[in-house]
This record gives structure tokens, sequence and C-alpha cells, in this order.
């Protein structure tokens, strides 16, 4: 039985209790939700509903928790319900309900964990957008940890998501961007405001060979060899970012051009930016001032009015970012996610303002996240870039597995600060270590208990009575509820945390409970169903990682 399974049973005794009493009180499960005891002499799972509800239908809380225990001890798997304190009720399970556990989870498979609390809903999640004018570097890594991450939990949870990606393709920056790669590519001096780093020699000498006539075409139009100087330079340096995130396991299913906010369409139609300004003027929230257009983001808890173009025609930062949603918002998402570095405060408001101009609900319809910066210690500037360290050599340094789980086991508001050796040592102290050095253990069950011939072809659950075995089932219960709630909260952090409980709990029965014989001892059933609890294990611990994009090795 699982943690849901009991809520829902007491969620049905505490209506039918509410109702005989008169009451119309509502009973849902997320109010009978039951925790794991501190102390497991207290049972398996505890509520305290009766405390909660106790002074809404006018009862003694004590005396409504005795009713309810004396019902939910007839629940078929519970062993007894037991009353504590001022009314907490105390469940504790029959060793075959909790055991059966073992093979749902290995019967699910994949599918254990998942469910459909986000069914339906379809998420826009952008994050990373990082300038395509250089290399990503490692105040970029969080982002794209903790982006992919909270995609994969909301997947999870039934929801529909998009990876999205924001090229701020246009702009001073790209202009920057073209005169440096131009330069360096017909081996002039760099401008005095050119992008720094060897990078941008590399992108020059890659141009001026795949453009080999570059040198005559500046020769007779400068502007045009820029164009397409800037041009090439920024597809190599956009392939190369692509590259560098699917070596850190992130993918993304949207590159979104700034520069397609810009284009009119081929039958004379408006700009997405110019219909913007029409849509948020038909919702009566532009006004004109100062030869200026505004949209009156005040009204939707802005700290000041936007501009959206100057007298000189010149579209604002603001009227892309105005564009860029009514873009989501066309495309069919209900709630749309930015994840934003930790530089981006005041965008919060900016961007709740258009959602609220647009005509969304600013609570439901717009989530922004903004992260804190990570510092590694041991970090080199990139030789290659100069002034950054690059999320290439971080890779190499300390593998995608190793950073990908350092990064999501903390809150994205939280300030980080990492130890380079730590996260690339081979030890019990260094979690994602300890979490893929159990999972490799249950690997190493299977092979050893496949040559000692113990299969799967028997299950007593029953038999699962070792304490050390009602802590590790006890544990595999939770996990859904695990992922339910990171999917809720936004927070993969917790999916690595809860790994690590698990990790401690199998490792503890691993040292406790064989699964092979001793000697002549014969196969007997206890070792089969043990070995389904191992798989059981394995089977979640791999989950798990796959929520947080790190692998599952079968030997370490």
């Amino acid at each position: 039985m699982t943690p849901q399974e009991l809520a829902q049973h007491l969620a049905s005794i505490l209506t039918e209790i509410v109702a005989a009493r008169g009451s119309d009180v509502v009973v849902t499960e997320q109010d009978t939700k039951v925790d794991r005891p501190k102390n497991r002499d207290h049972g398996d799972w505890a509520s305290n509903a009766a405390m909660k509800f106790a002074k809404r239908i006018g009862a003694n809380p004590r005396e409504l928790a005795e009713e309810i225990a004396a019902r939910a001890a007839e629940i078929d798997g519970v062993a007894k319900a037991e009353i504590a304190g001022p009314g907490f009720i105390n469940i504790t399970l029959d060793a075959a309900s909790a055991g059966e556990t073992a093979r749902r989870v290995v019967e699910q498979g994949e599918a254990y964990g998942r469910g459909d609390a986000l069914a339906g809903q379809r998420i826009n999640m952008e994050f990373v957008s990082a300038n395509p004018t250089g290399p990503l570097h490692m105040g970029h890594t969080r982002w794209a940890a903790l982006g992919d991450s909270t995609a994969r939990v909301l997947r999870a949870a039934g929801a529909e998501v998009v990876n999205e990606y924001y090229i701020n393709d246009a702009g001073a920056q790209m202009n920057k961007f073209g005169r440096s790669v131009l330069a360096a590519a017909l081996g002039e001096e760099a401008p005095e405001d050119a992008y720094p780093g060897e990078y941008i020699q590399t992108l020059g000498k890659r141009v001026a060979e795949q453009i080999p006539d570059l040198a005559e075409i500046a020769a007779s139009d400068r502007e045009a060899a820029l164009e397409q100087a800037q041009e090439l330079g920024y597809q190599l340096q956009l392939a190369e970012i692509k590259d560098s995130l699917e070596r850190f396991n992130v993918h993304f299913d949207v590159f979104f051009s700034e520069r397609s906010l810009h284009t009119a369409g081929e039958n004379g139609e408006k700009s997405p930016i110019e219909g913007a300004i029409d849509r948020l003027r038909a919702e009566g929230h532009v006004f004109e001032e100062d030869d200026a257009i505004w949209v009156r983001t005040t009204a939707f808890g802005d700290d000041k009015d936007r501009v959206f173009t100057r007298g000189n025609g010149i579209f604002t930062y603001f009227a892309a970012d105005a564009a860029y949603y009514l873009s989501k918002k066309d495309r069919g998402f209900g709630e749309k996610i930015y994840l934003l570095g930790a530089d981006h405060h005041g965008y919060i408001g900016r961007l709740k303002a258009i959602a609220g101009a647009a005509g969304d609900n600013t609570e439901t319809d717009i989530t922004v996240l903004i992260g804190q910066l990570v510092n590694l210690n041991g970090a080199r500037l990139s030789k290659r870039a100069g002034n950054i360290i690059e999320l290439d050599d971080l890779l190499e340094w300390l593998g995608t597995d190793a950073l990908r789980y350092w990064l999501a086991r903390y809150p994205a508001d939280s300030p980080l600060a990492l130890d380079g050796e730590k996260v690339r040592s081979r030890t019990n102290d260094n979690p994602v270590f300890y979490v893929q050095y159990a999972h490799a253990r249950t690997a190493a069950v299977d092979r050893n208990a496949a040559a000692a011939g113990v299969d799967r072809s028997a299950f007593a659950p029953e038999l699962l009575t070792h304490a050390t075995e009602t802590d590790l089932l006890g544990k595999l219960q939770q996990y859904p509820a695990i992922v339910a709630g990171a999917a809720e909260l936004r927070e993969p952090h917790r999916i690595a945390r809860y790994l690590e409980e698990l990790a401690a709990a199998y490792h503890r029965w691993y040292d406790n409970c064989r699964v092979i014989p001793m000697g002549e001892e014969p196969v007997e059933d206890l070792h089969r169903t043990r070995l389904w609890l191992n798989d059981a294990a394995g089977q979640v611990l791999r989950n798990g990682l796959d929520l947080i994009g790190v692998s599952a090795p079968e030997r370490l």
C-alpha cells in the first residue's frame, strides 16, 4: 500500500464521519496525507487529520482520532492503528502489504513515480538563453542543470513541457560580435570594443576558410563583408553552444530567434513586435507621451510604465520581451516559466506586467524563477575564452554526472559554493558517487544472483520483516509523492535529496540482508523475494537519477 492509497482511505473514512455529524466540511486526500514517523516505533505512517478537522466539526481531537483509527484498522493491509498524544494516528502496515511495493515498482519500471497531477498542462520552460556571442560559461551551468531537471520533473507529473532557448541574436551585442569576427577573419587589429578571447580568433579563421573571398568583398563593400562574417560567425558559435548543451545532457526543443520578432511577414504582415503593440493597444493598455509609445504596466504591479518605442522608431528590449511573451501565448502554452539569473530581479515585475496586459493570470500563467550564482573552487579560467570558465572545460574536469548532480541538489535561490575536488571525488562523502554506487550495487547483486541461481520466480512479501527491509520499502513508497511535490514546487533538488536517503536505506539493507544464500544453503523464497526488493531499489534509483539528468551506471 502506498502513502497515497492510505491517504485516500483516510479521506474516505473522515468524509463518512463528517457527514454523519451533519457537517458539510469537504475532505481531500491532501488533508489526510500521511508522513513517515521519525521514530519507527510509532509505526509506518502517521496522520494528524483528526487534529486538523476536530475544531471544524466540533469534536474532541483524541476522540475523533480514536474513531478514525478504529476504522483504519479494518483497512486491508493495515496491521494496526494507534493513537498518540493529542490525536496523532500511527498506522502500521502488515509485512505483505508493505512488501507489495517491491513487486509494484519492478512491474511498473520506468513508469513508477510518474503521475498525472499536471496532465493537460502545456508549459513553456525557457532557460539559459545566453547571447550567441561566445561560449557557455560557468554562470550558465546552474541554469542549464536546473532548467532541464525542472522540465523532466514536470513531465513526470504529467505536463507537456517544451524546453526553449531564446537566442538574443539582434541588437548592439551582435553588431559588436560581427565586427570582432570580421577583424579576426581579415587579420586586422581588433576593434577597441571587441570581444576578448582566442575563440574569436578561431571563429575568424573558420569564417575566412568558409568565405575565401571575404577580403575582396570587404575591399569593395565593407558592410556586405560584415554581414556575411557576422552571420556565419553567429551560426558557428550557436552550433558550439548547442553541442555543449547536449554534452551536458541538456536538450532544447526550440531555439527561438529574437530576430524573428523584428521580421515582417512575406505578405506585408506586420512584424511580431509591431503586432504586439497593436494587441496591447486593443486591450487598452497603450498610451503615447513625449513622442514615445508606452505600455501602462503599472496597472499590473510594475514599478513604472514601460516604453515600447521612442520617436526614433527603434523598439526597446521591453518591446521584444512583450512580443516574445505573446508568441508563447499564441503557441498554446498555459504556463510560461522563465528561469533567470541573479541579476534579473527587475524582470519579475515587467514580465508579470506583460502577462497581465496580455490578459493572462499573473499568478498561474507565468512563473519567474531567479537563480543564484555558483562559485566553484579550483576552476580555472578558459585559455580559449580568456576571461571566463567555460562549460566545456568544466565537463572535461568534473564530468557531466557530477556537475549536474551537485547543481541539482540545491534550491535555485540559494547561493552555491562548491569544492571542485569533492565534486569529482569517488568517495561516500560525495553524494553523486554515493547514489550511483548504490545503483551499481543493485546491478552487482543481480549479476551475482543469476550466477547463484536466484531469480524472481517467487514473491512472498510477508517474509520481508527485517527492520532495514521495512525502512527500504517505506522509502520506495515515498517516491511518487516526492516527484509530485518536486513538480508542484518546481524544486528538482527534492529528488536528489530523496535519492541520497534511498541510497542510505539500500546500503543498510545490503549490509544486513542477503539475497544470495551462504555456502551450501538452499535458495529459498526469501532470497527470491529479496531479489525483487533489490531490483525495485535499483529501478527507483534509475528513475530518480534520470529526472536530474544523471546516469545510473551498473559498474563503478
